[in-house]
């Protein structure tokens, strides 16, 4: 088993399968989506043909919809998975986040979360597409001040309840409107079902992945993320690779790889933050260039699939530094073109 290559195949890094990026966030089940501009990247340079009008028009749409919810972060999740997502994944987001509020020292009443939320909710129906500024003058005309920290807690709150979402693409800054108005209604699933269904999701798009790393990605606990495994029977199997157990599903992807690849990958890229351990394609002793251990992740070059350097995403021209000195910067000129394309066209 060659697992990097796999991974790039399976997470349509090379050879990618979709031109739609709605199609590859409905693929994903999830996509990280902390850093506003970069999650835009990270969509489309899994799309044969890299658009930043085509993301926009997908998020504008509300085909493609950024919500806080598994381990109570941000994700980019499909409209036709949004519902399944909320019922299954916000019960134990919602229980992190209160835990995070406890440890912060901030308790919000229910009366409070009720009372706020509705104001939140009727700003983002009567704007359509609310900024957080937007939001804190709704507030004031009823002579609420919250500080920004609490005002976090109550929108993200609202996001993992299924009363907010995102609105319009903007630039630099996000915008919520309301669900109700935005996200249409699907038809329930069972909660087996929809674990059966999410789990497939995840090791489809991830594997070789283990155990450990779908507990990690979805935030479920261990005794559900077992449970998902058993539910897929023979249509997932496990394969061992240097002493761990690897899920791989009955449609695997193996053929397609290309070497000599270089690839430019956006911070909190599901490449990496799929994963509880990240050894395999990135080399322990350079554990520090991509991510710290308080979780802020850093953009990564991937030569083969190994993380190999850093680049700049927000630069004229392209800055690359190498953990050794087997690159160059002249060795990712033509994945950086490729991103600058991508950047300037059709906008």
């Amino acid at each position: 088993m060659n697992p990097i290559a796999i991974r790039l195949l399976n997470q349509q890094l090379i050879a990618p399968q979709f031109s739609d990026p709605a199609e590859v966030v409905h693929y994903m089940g999830a996509m990280q989506a902390q850093e506003y501009r970069m999650m835009r990247w990270a969509v489309e340079m899994r799309t044969s043909k890299p658009s930043h009008k085509a993301f926009k028009k997908a998020f504008d749409e509300g085909r493609i919809i950024r919500i806080h919810l598994m381990r109570g972060t941000w994700q980019l999740v499909s409209a036709e998975d949004y519902w399944l997502m909320i019922d299954l994944f916000a019960p134990k987001a919602i229980a992190v986040t209160k835990g995070w509020m406890s440890s912060n020292k901030i308790c919000i009443p229910d009366e409070e979360m009720m009372r706020i939320r509705d104001i939140l909710a009727q700003t983002a129906a009567d704007l359509g597409g609310a900024t957080k500024e937007d939001l804190v003058r709704a507030l004031a005309e009823k002579s609420i001040s919250l500080d920004d920290h609490r005002l976090s807690y109550h929108i993200r709150m609202a996001e993992m309840s299924g009363t907010l979402c995102s609105g319009e693409l903007l630039p630099m800054k996000a915008t919520y409107a309301l669900t109700a108005n935005k996200v249409k209604q699907k038809v329930q699933m069972k909660k087996n079902e929809a674990l059966a269904y999410f789990t497939r999701k995840y090791f489809q798009s991830r594997q070789p992945a283990t155990l450990e790393d779908f507990v990690w990605w979805s935030g479920l606990n261990v005794s559900d993320c077992r449970k998902g495994i058993a539910l897929l029977g023979d249509t997932i199997h496990v394969e061992k690779w240097r002493g761990r157990d690897f899920y791989l599903t009955d449609d695997c992807r193996t053929r397609g790889f290309r070497k000599g690849k270089f690839l430019l990958i956006p911070p909190y890229d599901e490449y990496l933050i799929s994963y509880k351990s990240r050894d395999i394609v990135l080399p322990p002793e350079h554990k520090h260039r991509a991510h710290n251990n308080s979780g802020i992740f850093q953009p990564v070059i991937a030569y083969d699939g190994t993380i190999c350097g850093n680049w700049s995403p927000f630069k004229d021209d392209c800055q690359a530094t190498f953990f050794n000195d087997a690159f160059s910067q002249d060795d990712v000129n033509e994945a950086w073109q490729t991103y600058k394309v991508y950047c300037n066209k059709n906008k």
